[in-house]
């Protein structure tokens, strides 16, 4: 008597093999942090409100113009790699933020939208290629960032202080700023190194409130980053420092403006605050969308704190426009 049921076994197939050095995004990326991200189901994540507006790009600006200027360079702009919402509008204007030493982040985090992985070695043409394209650009503002390379005795600042001598020897009259790494475990060494080359304005993040850092920054220290701004200011006094914070990421705001006062005590010049935008469903949800009221509360403190310049609104970004909020630090800008 034959049986019914059907006693084979399935064969299901085997999940691809973790390589350290592919790069991850998405889920990928996100699912080796220690704190999980939970999916938010469609009809429980938050609408957009009406004041979150993105640019498109035009075909009669010079957004296709850069493009075609980048990969022929082989350079990485942050402005794709991490989803801005204002990339339409920034390279229509024929702005960048240029992003360095690969693009394959040592670090995990998961309101970013950057690849993860085991970094490539570092491309000692670079430098040249990005001279070369900001002087073809005649680009007289420039933002450098770069992924996280914790796999660097320096963390990378050499390799920073390499592209902003080779552009000042080809464009001395561009301003440029740097938004850097945290330099963890080697950040005397490395703010040493920028004495060979200094920017105008050095920038690094803070993101969000210290509560947060661990689901936010797995792997960053709120008083370190502090330090770092703290520090190089110390050491290169005639430099701008400037940082940032994102809102929605379930903070209060008592505790931004806790974080604006910290940054003050720092020394601190300049200050960003914006929107979080969740780049995917598997990034770290958006928690609220904070009115542009409370945005003007923020920046109406941020100037009675002592902030030279403050840059605050939803679709305000750290490198958004950030030739203007240089200038307005008392930058001069020629061009």
């Amino acid at each position: 008597m034959t049986s019914d049921t059907d006693t084979s076994t399935s064969i299901v197939p085997a999940a691809a093999a973790y390589n350290a050095s592919d790069k991850q995004k998405g889920a990928s990326k996100t699912s080796r942090i220690p704190i999980k991200i939970v999916p938010i189901a469609q009809f429980e994540r938050l609408k957009k409100p009406d004041w979150i507006r993105v640019k498109a790009a035009s075909a009669s600006t010079r957004f296709y113009e850069i493009k075609e200027v980048l990969r022929t360079n082989k350079l990485v702009t942050v402005c794709e790699e991490a989803s801005c919402p204002n990339i339409g509008e920034c390279f229509g204007k024929g702005t960048a933020t240029f992003m360095i030493m690969g693009d394959k982040c040592t670090r995990r985090c998961p309101f970013c939208d950057v690849g993860h992985g085991r970094p490539d070695p570092l491309d000692v043409t670079e430098p040249g290629n990005l001279s070369k394209t900001i002087a073809e650009l005649r680009l007289s503002y420039v933002v450098i960032t770069s992924v996280d390379r914790d796999d660097l005795r320096d963390g990378g600042a050499g390799h920073f202080v390499e592209c902003i001598k080779q552009t000042r020897a080809l464009s001395p009259s561009t301003r440029i700023e740097v938004l850097v790494p945290d330099f963890r475990g080697r950040l005397a060494k490395a703010l040493a190194i920028f004495a060979d080359g200094l920017p105008d304005v050095m920038n690094h993040n803070l993101e969000t409130v210290p509560r947060l850092y661990k689901e936010a920054r797995p792997g960053a220290d709120y008083k370190h980053s502090l330090e770092l701004l703290r520090d190089f200011k110390a050491l290169y006094p005639n430099a701008v420092t400037k940082s940032g914070i994102m809102v929605g990421l379930g903070e209060t705001d008592d505790e931004i403006l806790q974080v604006m006062r910290d940054l003050r005590e720092h020394n601190v010049e300049m200050l960003t605050i914006g929107q979080y935008l969740a780049p995917s469903g598997d990034h770290l949800p958006v928690r609220r969308y904070v009115h542009p009221d409370q945005f003007k509360v923020f920046e109406a403190q941020a100037y009675k704190m002592g902030f030279v310049h403050a840059a605050v609104g939803a679709m305000v970004r750290s490198s958004y426009h950030a030739d203007v909020q240089a200038h307005g630090a008392g930058v001069s800008i020629i061009g």
